[in-house]
């Protein structure tokens, strides 16, 4: 042994991303595991679906049978130790109940869920069958929930809120499904400011805002801020905590995205805008 050697290991946070595969990069576990990296965690995954996109839109979509799904989980949670996990898209039910057997199979730390339904190109990523499944399985057991306007109005069976008061109670309904949290996520709605709503179960709301920037390079936003909450979580965040600096990571994002062109359609957030650039 080197004189002078550390003998005890010092142990890495790590987060776990199960969703899908965006082939151009902007978005699902890529997005995940820029954004674990540029925070400083060590990012693990298991992927649910692969996806053929682009900026322009998603052309096909191969699901990843649920039993792979769960051999992935059972090799992540067998070796590693996961402080955070988040998951993105599900696709049907059978993949959302491999997904909630292997969480609690596991207990695979604090469990951030982005239910996510449409690409912001619009594009249906969500089955019907899923939503209830995702309801009844995945959200009782979620620490946060972090729908957009569309996602929260579509598991309510709701029309779209169209103020912070109708926000804040969707959350409050969304909290019946048995979250702890739920962030409401105002990114996609209208005003100068960006207004998010954090609403606990023990009754706080906690509302963030931040200036609306004005980019068409928004693709990957809501992965990227569940993500960046899990991974503050997995390094012992509060949640409080955790959603302020995802949300100013996101932001930084695409402030910094404003001038970069990637693709002809709409460009991702720039999830390493912290890194040193060449």
């Amino acid at each position: 042994m080197v004189a002078g050697a550390m003998t005890d290991e010092t142990p890495i946070p790590i987060a776990l991303t199960i969703a899908g595969s965006d082939s151009s990069g902007g978005a699902g576990i890529q997005a995940d595991l820029k954004t674990f990296t540029a925070l400083g965690i060590y990012g693990a995954s298991v992927i649910t679906a692969l996806t053929a996109q682009n900026t322009l839109g998603v052309s096909a979509i191969h699901a990843v049978p649920e039993s792979f799904i769960t051999a992935q989980i059972d090799a992540v949670a067998d070796d590693l130790r996961v402080g955070a996990t988040k998951t993105g898209m599900l696709n049907d039910g059978a993949v959302v109940r491999a997904v909630a057997d292997g969480v609690k199979r596991h207990k695979l730390g604090a469990l951030v869920v982005d239910p996510v339904m449409v690409a912001t190109s619009g594009d249906v990523l969500l089955r019907a069958d899923a939503v209830e499944a995702v309801c009844d399985l995945l959200l009782p057991l979620a620490t946060v929930i972090t729908p957009n306007l569309a996602e929260a109005a579509h598991l309510l069976g709701q029309p779209l809120a169209y103020d912070e008061a109708q926000m804040e109670s969707q959350g409050r309904a969304l909290l019946a499904f048995g979250p702890k949290a739920v962030l409401m996520k105002g990114g996609h709605g209208a005003g100068a400011d960006a207004v998010d709503i954090l609403i606990t179960q023990d009754g706080s709301v906690l509302r963030l805002s931040l200036p609306r920037i004005d980019t068409g390079n928004t693709h990957g936003t809501g992965c990227t801020l569940s993500a960046a909450i899990a991974a503050r979580l997995a390094v012992g965040d509060t949640l409080e905590k955790a959603v302020r600096v995802a949300k100013k990571f996101v932001h930084a994002g695409l402030v910094s995205a404003v001038n970069q062109r990637i693709g002809a359609g709409s460009g991702p957030v720039d999830h390493l805008h912290a890194l040193p650039k060449s």
